[in-house]
């Protein structure tokens, strides 16, 4: 059994894509996913599944969600390993003072070299990132939602999706995924 956690993209945003999240539960309970638990409004699950391939995870979850409300979502996944080495390897350590100023962006692969070189860094300051295999951490010291750099790192440039959460989500996230199970 491998405990997953999984990372809804663009779902209750401004009243679009509405997934409520007691639904969702009833939802990966349903095709057979257990310790099912959700964080947040915006698309955050823990669950466990006897599935190996967490490729295999995330295209099950975005089919049922499709078949379910009638749109489509992307769902990042990582294993609950997976999120725990994504905060070991912070390479901005002083940005967790300010959690909600510094962003993880969970990508659904590792972007091509050369479409993450073409962003200039020196552009977008004193916003700063760096790429980490499949995670983006960035910190906004104005603020994310006067960076230009977040619209940049959550787009489709890179060519791989996106999805991005603030420290204390990813923190909780973990907490979350480490909270006692039922052992069904």
């Amino acid at each position: 059994m491998t405990r997953y956690v999984a990372l809804l993209r663009g779902i209750n945003v401004g009243g679009n894509k509405k997934v409520p999240m007691a639904r969702l539960r009833e939802l990966m309970e349903g095709i057979g996913y257990t310790d099912v638990a959700t964080l947040l409004q915006s698309g955050n699950a823990v669950f466990t599944s006897k599935e190996k391939s967490p490729a295999k995870v995330g295209k099950q979850l975005e089919a049922a969600i499709a078949k379910e409300f009638g749109f489509e979502v992307a769902v990042v996944i990582r294993t609950r390993d997976e999120l725990e080495a994504v905060i070991q390897a912070n390479p901005l350590p002083d940005a967790e003072d300010t959690p909600s100023q510094f962003l993880v962006t969970f990508l659904s692969d590792v972007p091509e070299p050369k479409r993450f070189e073409q962003i200039d860094a020196a552009a977008y300051l004193p916003d700063e990132f760096r790429l980490v295999g499949r995670e983006i951490y960035a910190r906004f010291p104005k603020g994310v939602g006067n960076s230009k750099l977040a619209t940049v790192l959550g787009g489709t440039r890179l060519g791989v999706t996106p999805t991005a959460r603030n420290w204390s989500t990813v923190t909780k996230l973990l907490e979350l995924a480490d909270a006692p199970q039922s052992r069904s």
